[in-house]
């Protein structure tokens, strides 16, 4: 399956021209796959729950746990994990994912899968009643971050202690990690340390910019996302399947442009391809599309697409 790209019919209708203004959310609108369909089995949302992590000493997080309503524990379903779990659990939200789930299961699109929704760490004994939908405040410091003690905490961590209730795949090529802006980029970083645990990623609007490189802090100097293209470009090919997808007026601030940088991360895994082939390298190639928009820095766009993308990974 091959998503139609919007970017073709932006350009062909001038709307990627200097001023133009942001698209509305209602220029994504949502499929009936991400709406409750009557007479379509739901799963069950369990949670959310509190977990505390030993490798961010001092947080707390929330999770939930969407079990499919064909769940069977000596078939352990695929597994996706998803960041900024308040949000993509919102019934009423951009992403609405256990709605999609229980779709596009039901209709045989894609085979039982788990989900696994956290929201970022919390510097606090509980996880705060009044934040809603927004962020806790240890989100940078987790997600945007280079290194590996995200893809520790849910390799070593999370994923064991869920474990202990339900089941679910093993095999990289049926987990699936994804996650929208810093959640994106967290996403991505699970799977460049950790292949062997999650062989497909979902970007949407993802920040491969600046945003972990803070000297107002007078931290050590550490690199952000925005180093990303470079570390594709001169790295091995690591075994990934992964979809990208942003906005032409997504976010242009101090820690960078989004839509410029998830441009360079497509050229750069493009690169590593056509290299590889060049010089007969014989190992993986990374499988990647995108979808490119109008829109800003909003899930709508990655929302509305969401039933194909899932589609595109595990469609049957």
């Amino acid at each position: 399956m091959k998503l139609i790209s919007l970017l073709a019919g932006a350009l062909a209708t001038g709307a990627l021209a200097f001023g133009a203004p942001v698209f509305a959310q209602e220029d994504y609108p949502f499929t009936p796959d991400s709406l409750v369909q009557e007479g379509i089995a739901q799963g069950e949302l369990t949670g959310p729950f509190e977990f505390h992590s030993d490798i961010f000493p001092g947080t707390v997080r929330r999770y939930w746990v969407h079990v499919p309503a064909d769940y069977d524990a000596t078939e352990p379903p695929n597994l996706l994990v998803f960041q900024d779990g308040q949000r993509a659990t919102n019934p009423n939200g951009s992403l609405r994912i256990p709605t999609v789930l229980d779709n596009l299961i039901a209709a045989g699109d894609i085979p039982p899968t788990l989900g696994v929704f956290v929201t970022p760490g919390n510097l606090s004994e509980s996880y705060p009643d009044d934040l809603g939908m927004s962020n806790p405040d240890h989100r940078w410091q987790e997600y945007d971050q280079l290194d590996d003690d995200y893809a520790r905490m849910l390799t070593e961590e999370l994923l064991p202690h869920i474990a202990e209730t339900y089941a679910f795949s093993d095999d990289p090529a049926r987990r699936l990690i994804g996650g929208t802006s810093s959640g994106a980029i967290a996403a991505f970083t699970v799977g460049w340390h950790r292949p062997e645990e999650f062989g497909n990623i979902i970007s949407f609007i993802g920040s491969y910019t600046s945003i972990a490189y803070r000297p107002e802090l007078d931290l050590p100097l550490e690199h952000g996302g925005n180093i990303y293209p470079t570390l594709i470009r001169k790295h091995d090919i690591r075994p990934l399947t992964i979809f990208l997808q942003d906005g032409a007026n997504d976010i242009d601030n101090e820690h960078g442009n989004w839509f410029l940088a998830n441009q360079q991360m497509l050229a750069a895994l493009t690169y590593a391809n056509r290299l590889a082939d060049e010089t007969g390298d014989t190992g993986p190639r990374y499988v990647v599309e995108h979808e490119w928009g109008t829109g800003g820095h909003s899930d709508q766009h990655g929302g509305a697409i969401l039933p194909d993308v899932l589609r595109w990974f595990w469609g049957e």
